[in-house]
């Protein structure tokens, strides 16, 4: 879910490098006040498990590829600041070193794909957390930021396509893939939640408040 560079307008990526630099610089304070300084090589050891299981493609249908994206799960592991920080980090070692995506669509990269989970997914799953137990609250919190981070990408496309496209294709193709990864990553994220509640408690940073 990374959009490459030349396919939005200047004043989009310009919006999105503002959208994530305000909300990183959010989390970045955040951090500073309330993060365990023990975290940040975990959060390290995140990013590139993170950096790794985001990589592999999955066929969807003919012509249409998706991958996990584990901004959820960096939340539920790291809280929703360090966790946006981790994925931001992992986005940008995409961008540069990997080519996946563009770096004058980086911001609205980091708005898609660790600013929405963080901002919106995580208070979905602590609102979960009330009703259900904490690996499934995780799980279906994870799914439901999957299909909200690729509302975003569509609705970037929307209000800044810079060329010619056919929006109905995009929106299809890009919901109706990652609705299947939506399910995927969702039982993932509950299984891996589940695991270390079992054996690391301390490694799950969402909290019932």
């Amino acid at each position: 879910m990374h959009i490459p560079d030349g396919f939005l307008s200047g004043e989009a990526c310009a919006v999105g490098a503002v959208a994530a630099g305000i909300g990183l610089a959010v989390c970045l304070r955040q951090v500073k006040r309330s993060e365990r300084e023990r975290d940040l090589p975990i959060a390290g050891l995140a990013a590139a498990f993170f950096l790794v299981g985001d990589a592999p493609m999955f066929p969807i249908t003919v012509g249409t590829q998706g991958h996990l994206l584990g901004g959820a799960l960096a939340v539920c592991l790291l809280g929703p600041w360090l966790g946006a920080i981790t994925i931001a980090v992992v986005a940008v070692i995409q961008a540069l070193a990997l080519g996946d995506g563009g770096i004058s669509t980086l911001g609205l990269t980091i708005v898609t794909l660790a600013l929405v989970p963080a901002f919106v997914g995580y208070p979905i799953i602590l609102v979960l957390r009330k009703v259900l137990a904490l690996p499934l609250a995780c799980g279906v919190g994870a799914a439901i930021a999957v299909e909200l981070s690729a509302l975003t990408f569509v609705g970037e496309f929307a209000l800044g396509a810079d060329v010619p496209i056919d929006l109905s294709k995009i929106a299809w193709s890009t919901l109706g893939a990652y609705a299947v990864i939506a399910v995927v990553e969702g039982a993932l994220t509950a299984l891996i939640v589940r695991a270390l509640k079992s054996v690391r408690p301390d490694l799950v940073r969402v909290v019932t408040a």
